[in-house]
C-alpha cells in the first residue's frame, strides 16, 4: 500500500496546525506529509504503525514524527471508549527561519534531529499532558503557539524517550523503494493472520525471493519473518487485553498454528509471557 501524501493546510492567523481527533474507531491510512506531528493519545488503544515499527498504542502515549515518515494509527471500535487525540502539524521554520537553531532552543532542534525515525515518550511527562490538554481552551493563536512550543521543550528535557522505527527505513521523498516496502507493509497488515509464504510476498513486488529477501532485510533492517513476527504479537496484545480468549485461541487468531513457537515469539519481543502480558495490563488498569 503506497503512503499517500498529505499536505496539511494552516488555519488564517497562524502558521501551524492543531486539532482534536475523535472517531469511533481509527481507519488504517497509511501517509506523510512535510510537517512535523506530535500527537499524544488520550483515549482509546490500537495499534501505531511507524516505518519499520507496529506497536500497541495507549492513553498517554505521545508520539513526534519527523518530516516524510509513512505512519498510521489504526484501532478496533469500542463503542465505550472512542479514539481521541491531541495532534499538532507543524514545519521546523513555523516561527520563521533559524528560530531552533538560536543557542536557548538547542535541546528542540536536537529532539527535531531526532524525529526522523520517531520519538515515543511512554508515557508522556504529566506536566506536557496537562499543556496539551489546555489547548482547545485557548482561543488566541499566539497562546496556541506558545502552548506548543512549551510542550517541546518539556519534551526535548525527558529522558525518557524511545526511538520508533528501526534504522533501516529512511524517510524522505516517496521512492520507488519505499512505494515497494509501503506496498508489501499495508498487504502484510491484512493477510498476517495466515500463512503467508516468501514468494507471495515477493510476487507483488515483482521479485525473486531470494532477491526479495535480500531487498526487505536491506531497506527495513529485520527480515520478513521478523516483520510478521511484529504484526502477529501486536494482534496477540490486542486479544489478550481485550478479549477473554484462551491463549491457545489468541495464537491461532494471530497466526500461530504451534503453541510454543507463539510463546516464543511473544516473549522475544514483549519480554513476558502472554499470561504474564494479560495479567501486567489488567492490573495497570484496576
Amino acid at each position: 500500500m503506497k503512503p499517500r501524501h498529505e499536505m496539511p493546510g494552516t488555519p488564517d492567523g497562524t502558521t501551524f496546525k492543531w486539532f482534536i481527533r475523535r472517531q469511533a474507531a481509527l481507519d488504517f491510512s497509511w501517509h506523510f506529509h512535510q510537517e512535523y506531528e506530535l500527537t499524544l493519545i488520550t483515549k482509546g488503544a490500537g495499534t501505531r504503525y511507524v516505518g519499520t515499527s507496529v506497536q500497541p498504542y495507549q492513553p498517554g502515549d505521545l508520539v513526534l514524527l519527523g518530516p516524510d515518515l509513512p505512519h498510521t494509527f489504526a484501532s478496533e471500535p469500542d463503542p465505550e471508549c472512542p479514539a481521541e487525540a491531541t495532534v499538532a502539524q507543524f514545519r521546523e521554520d513555523f516561527l520563521g527561519p533559524g528560530f531552533f537553531a538560536l543557542p536557548q532552543f538547542s535541546d528542540i532542534a536536537a529532539l527535531l534531529a531526532s524525529a526522523t525515525r520517531g520519538v515515543l515518550f511512554s508515557p508522556a511527562p504529566a506536566r506536557v499532558q496537562d499543556v496539551l490538554a489546555e489547548l482547545p481552551t485557548l482561543d488566541s493563536p499566539a497562546a496556541q503557539t506558545i502552548c506548543v512550543l512549551e510542550a517541546l521543550q518539556l519534551v526535548s528535557c525527558s529522558a525518557e524517550r524511545q526511538a520508533i522505527s528501526g534504522p533501516g527505513y529512511t524517510a524522505g521523498p516517496d521512492t520507488a523503494l519505499r512505494s515497494r516496502i509501503d506496498k508489501i507493509c499495508g498487504y502484510l497488515r491484512q493477510e498476517h493472520t495466515r500463512q503467508v509464504g516468501l514468494a507471495e510476498v515477493a510476487g507483488l513486488v515483482h521479485m525473486a525471493p531470494t532477491s526479495f529477501s535480500r531487498f526487505f532485510r536491506r531497506a527495513m533492517g529485520l527480515t520478513l519473518t521478523d516483520y510478521i513476527s511484529q504484526l502477529r504479537v501486536d494482534t496477540a496484545c490486542q486479544l489478550l487485553i481485550t478479549t477473554e480468549l484462551p491463549i491457545t485461541e489468541v495464537a491461532t487468531r494471530s497466526g500461530y498454528a504451534n503453541l510454543s513457537n507463539f510463546n516464543r515469539r511473544f516473549r522475544e519481543l514483549k519480554h513476558l509471557t502472554p499470561r504474564d502480558y494479560r495479567r501486567a495490563h489488567r492490573a495497570g488498569i484496576e
